[in-house]
């Protein structure tokens, strides 16, 4: 959806930030790529300064993917475990990167860990977004066979989110992938129900079930674009929405 109307007021106010831990590695193959790292940090921190109230959810594909663990013959819950550590890694190296920049952060993992980050408590994590800190969550939900999509989509219910921001490498949802497919078609608007009849991978279907049961609108955006959720949230760029119809 494009929006050139120039209204410079933000349209949320609590939003929460789900992106890959592929995102985090650059042109790298696996790992970390701090560049990369700082890049989205200085994304994140732009959004903060625009006064919105930031949780953000990391996935851990990047380091260990729980379900690739588990189809090379590791115990599928062993796996997800070590997935939800990855996550952990992810979001320590984000703080790092954000508190560098001079933004208060506070990582809140699912699986308690005192030494390094915060145990879950939601009041607390409400008490953090009110101070303006940004919220990293870790550690999906704390349970194997979840996806951080689906936990994403709890934690921004729980938070009170107005929206979810899907980060991805393309401008929105397509009916087929864009990278391969020049024909391919984005949708401006698609009902959740759209998403999961038509198998179009944004989330997982539990993720897309529980938002759209929660009446959670997600927007799928391209983190490539330099300040594209900044200008997401005031009406403008290109995005798709996921919406009751």
């Amino acid at each position: 959806m494009s929006n050139e109307t120039g209204d410079s007021t933000p349209k949320f106010k609590r939003v929460l930030l789900k992106i890959s831990g592929e995102a985090l590695m650059g042109d790298q193959a696996f790992g970390l790529h701090p560049p990369t790292v700082e890049r989205i940090a200085k994304e994140l921190k732009s959004v903060h300064d625009e006064g919105i109230e930031l949780c953000v959810v990391i996935g851990g594909g990047n380091i260990f993917r729980g379900l690739s663990g588990s189809a090379q013959g590791m115990e599928r819950t062993t796996a997800d475990y070590m997935g939800m550590l990855a996550t952990v890694m992810n979001a320590l190296a984000m703080q790092g990167a954000l508190e560098a920049l001079g933004v208060h952060t506070r990582v809140i993992s699912a699986i308690p860990m005192d030494q390094v980050c915060e145990p879950y408590i939601r009041r607390r994590a409400v008490r953090h977004l009110e101070k303006k800190r940004i919220c990293i969550f870790a550690a999906g939900t704390g349970n194997p066979y979840f996806t951080t999509d689906t936990a994403a989509t709890l934690r921004a219910t729980e938070m009170s989110c107005e929206g979810i921001f899907k980060g991805t490498q393309v401008d929105g949802i397509y009916d087929k992938d864009p990278k391969t497919n020049p024909d391919a078609v984005r949708y401006d608007r698609v009902t959740y129900d759209e998403v999961l009849q038509k198998n179009l991978k944004v989330m997982d279907a539990s993720a897309i079930a529980l938002a759209r049961d929660n009446n959670l609108p997600i927007v799928v955006f391209s983190l490539e674009q330099k300040g594209g959720m900044t200008g997401i949230l005031r009406g403008e760029g290109t995005y798709t929405v996921v919406e009751n119809g």
